[in-house]
C-alpha cells in the first residue's frame, strides 16, 4: 500500500492523503490507519503537544485530502465550521455510463446499521437525513464498449456513504464501488474511483484561504486526457 503524504502543516493543522484502502482511525481489523500514522509522525518530530483531533473522515476504500487539528481549540472551531457548511469537499469520482453535463442530487437516506448500508428513501422518514451533491462531468471516455464518465462533484451534505448512495440511485454507480455498483463485476481488491481531492477553507487563526489539493494520477484516474 502507498504510504500517507503529509500535504499541509502548521502549529494548529495538518493535512495528510490517505491512500485507498487504508482506514481514517483504528478499526477491528487492527490495520495501520492514518490517525496512528500522524500520531507516530509527530511523535518523531518530538513536538510537546501530539494531539490530533479528528475533523472528518473519509470511507476506507476511499483516498484523498484528509485534514486533522493539532489542539482542541483549532478542533473545535473547525467542527464548528463543517455544521456551518464553510468547508468546501470537492470530489473526483468515475461513473458508469454517460452523465448530463452538470446536475444536483438531492435524496433522503437512511443507514442500515445491521449491513453498514444507505439507501434512498422516497420521503423523509424516522432516521432519514437529507442529501445534497452538485457535480459536474469533466470528461467522458469509451472503453470496451462501455462508457465512463469523471465527475467533479462538491459535497453539500456529509451522510454515510452519500456520494456512493445518491450516484448508485441516480443509475450512474461508481467505478469500482463493489457494495453500490451492481452493473459490472469486479475483482477482489479493485479499489473505487472516488477521491477526495480538494478541501477549501479559511484558517481558523489567521482567517487565510486555504486550498489544500491533491490530484490522483493512478489507475482508473490515467484513463482520463484531462491528468496528462
Amino acid at each position: 500500500m502507498i504510504s500517507p503524504i503529509i500535504l499541509y502543516e502548521d502549529n494548529d493543522l495538518i493535512c495528510v492523503v490517505k491512500p485507498a484502502g487504508m482506514p481514517t482511525q483504528p478499526d477491528k481489523t487492527g490495520d495501520i490507519d492514518i490517525m496512528t500514522f500522524l500520531s507516530s509522525y509527530l511523535e518523531k518530530k518530538r513536538e510537546e503537544n501530539s494531539y490530533i483531533g479528528l475533523i472528518h473522515r473519509l470511507d476506507r476504500p476511499v483516498g484523498g485530502v484528509l485534514l486533522f487539528s493539532k489542539n482542541k481549540y483549532t478542533n473545535s472551531k473547525v467542527s464548528q465550521m463543517i455544521q456551518q457548511n464553510k468547508i468546501k469537499k470537492e470530489y473526483l469520482a468515475i461513473v458508469c455510463g454517460k452523465t448530463n453535463q452538470e446536475g444536483i442530487l438531492e435524496n433522503y437516506l437512511r443507514k442500515n446499521g445491521k449491513t453498514n448500508l444507505s439507501f434512498v428513501v422516497e420521503k423523509p422518514t424516522v432516521g432519514s437525513k437529507k442529501a445534497i451533491l452538485s457535480y459536474n462531468r469533466v470528461q467522458t471516455i469509451k472503453e470496451n464498449q462501455q462508457y465512463y464518465s469523471l465527475l467533479n462533484i462538491n459535497l453539500k451534505t456529509g451522510r454515510h456513504h452519500q456520494i456512493r448512495v445518491q450516484l448508485a440511485y441516480a443509475g450512474i454507480p461508481i467505478w469500482g464501488d463493489q457494495k453500490y455498483n451492481t452493473l459490472q463485476q469486479w475483482k477482489k481488491g479493485t479499489s473505487i474511483a472516488l477521491w477526495c481531492y480538494r478541501l477549501t477553507l479559511k484558517h481558523p487563526k489567521t482567517n487565510q484561504n486555504l486550498i489544500l489539493q491533491y490530484i490522483p494520477k493512478q489507475e482508473p484516474y490515467s484513463k482520463f486526457t484531462i491528468f496528462e
